[in-house]
């Protein structure tokens, strides 16, 4: 990412008539706003959720999480009034989950929302904390094709995969405790709709 900024702030100083620090587009800006309440939305949510989390487990992954996307919005605060390479660049999120999914469905009481905030448990905390994952990578990703300042539009645009990561790393932890559980279709189905597609044959477009 260093070297790819470094590469898109000299064109900027190239071909901009203005300071790095003010190259936003308007439309840039409010797409930018929107991303970073939805951050900061994000943030506080968590710090909610941390004193009903009973398992020491959920525990390290939500106080992990919210570490990373700490660092994150500093880095997006930076990045927005210099337009210039953070001090820190965006950070590879690595999960602690293995990749092993259990598939197919096993009965289990009906759901219903809760009446009571001590009715929170780990299956209610960590569905809200799936869904905070996918609201700020939608926003992100809805962000990243928006920005036109280059520095700015990678640090959003990288930051994608890594809320990605995350969110894959809830799952797993959900679908372990069978708070998601993953149903498949009959083996004969799946393997109709993984045959349906064929390959490009011949030379490939350059």
């Amino acid at each position: 990412m260093q070297m790819q900024n470094q590469n898109q702030n000299q064109n900027l100083k190239g071909t901009s008539q203005m300071p790095a620090q003010i190259s936003h587009g308007g439309h840039e800006l409010l797409d930018t706003h929107e991303a970073l309440s939805t951050l900061i939305g994000s943030l506080e949510q968590y710090v909610l959720y941390e004193q009903h989390i009973e398992s020491q487990e959920l525990k390290t992954m939500q106080e992990r999480h919210r570490q990373f996307m700490s660092q994150l919005y500093n880095t997006i605060i930076e990045t927005l009034k210099t337009g210039q390479e953070p001090t820190v660049d965006t950070q590879i999120y690595h999960m602690d989950q293995s990749n092993d999914v259990i598939y197919g469905m096993k009965p289990s009481a009906p759901k219903a929302p809760i009446q009571s905030v001590g009715q929170l448990n780990d299956q209610c905390i960590s569905g809200y904390m799936q869904g905070v994952m996918k609201s700020t990578a939608s926003a992100f990703t809805m962000t990243a094709l928006e920005v036109t300042n280059p520095v700015l539009r990678r640090v959003f645009a990288d930051s994608v995969p890594n809320l990605i990561e995350m969110s894959y790393e809830i799952f797993l932890y959900q679908n372990k405790n069978q708070y998601y559980q993953v149903p498949q279709l009959p083996t004969q189905d799946m393997q109709t709709i993984m045959n349906s597609y064929a390959p490009i044959q011949g030379n490939m477009p350059h």
